[in-house]
């Protein structure tokens, strides 16, 4: 509930409602007037780091692999578009080891092709991943309760963010969106490759036709995996896991009526 106004005291208003300073400025009982807040405010905090640009699934219509960034743009837009329609206020946060661009909260059509066209062209300078930094500055810019959309891989993340996703949390409504390729949950086996990681630059050779190896980078993404699902947990705040080779509007759809369900 968010005030309205001040307006004169009418029989059977809520004594409690009355404005006591305003009563005694004019010698007559006014009360205030409150409305039920319908206005949302829509933050969107999207990982532009170096992991997300990896893809192998590809296109429709298409023989280009599209990227895990290209994915969460795609998820992006069709939240923003949704906030607009329902005269929200929308902003985001670009970031990778720090907040790369910060885009305030606005309405309009013009805004959201703004968010968009940055989700599309944006350069990032870091290559590594720092979710707590930017849970942080979404503390600290954030006074309003809004609803807040993490996307990202979470994959080398950096500074744990547990703590910076819990205080967030306790003020803001959070939702984690995590987008995988197919290719990074199963290593394949192709032999002898060469490696480098998108986000220290650090390259090396891979026998990943030995079993020992493809089993060890499995246990790794699955620790990752779990880990990520019980910080979560832990904070109260929803997380959906999407698969780049899926339908991201069925993944959408399901969680928010599970959310809709335990109101």
């Amino acid at each position: 509930m968010s005030f309205s106004e001040v307006r004169e005291y009418q029989y059977g208003d809520d004594v409690r409602a009355i404005d006591w300073n305003v009563t005694a400025r004019f010698d007559r009982p006014y009360i205030k007037v409150f409305e039920e807040e319908r206005e949302l405010t829509v933050m969107m905090l999207i990982d532009v780091s170096r992991s997300t640009f990896f893809g192998t699934q590809k296109r429709i219509r298409s023989n280009d692999a599209q990227t895990k960034q290209e994915f969460m743009t795609e998820i992006a837009a069709v939240l923003t578009f949704s906030a607009m329609n329902n005269n929200d206020k929308v902003g985001a946060i670009l970031f990778s080891n720090k907040v790369e661009l910060f885009i305030p909260p606005k309405k309009g059509r013009n805004h959201i092709l703004r968010i968009i066209r940055e989700l599309i062209d944006f350069e990032p300078k870091g290559q590594t991943t720092n979710i707590a930094e930017a849970l942080r500055y979404t503390g600290n810019m954030l006074k309003k309760r809004s609803i807040v959309f993490i996307l990202s891989d979470y994959l080398n993340t950096g500074a744990d963010y547990k703590d910076a996703l819990s205080i967030v949390k306790k003020r803001h409504d959070v939702v984690g969106i995590r987008v995988f390729d197919t290719r990074e949950k199963e290593m394949p086996n192709v032999g002898l490759v060469r490696v480098e990681d998108a986000e220290t630059g650090q390259v090396g050779w891979l026998d990943t036709s030995r079993k020992s190896v493809r089993v060890k980078y499995g246990k790794w993404y699955e620790k990752n995996e779990r880990i990520t699902k019980s910080i979560f947990m832990r904070s109260g705040a929803d997380l959906v896991s999407i698969n780049t080779q899926d339908s991201y509007i069925t993944a959408l759809m399901n969680m928010f009526q599970m959310r809709e369900k335990r109101r």
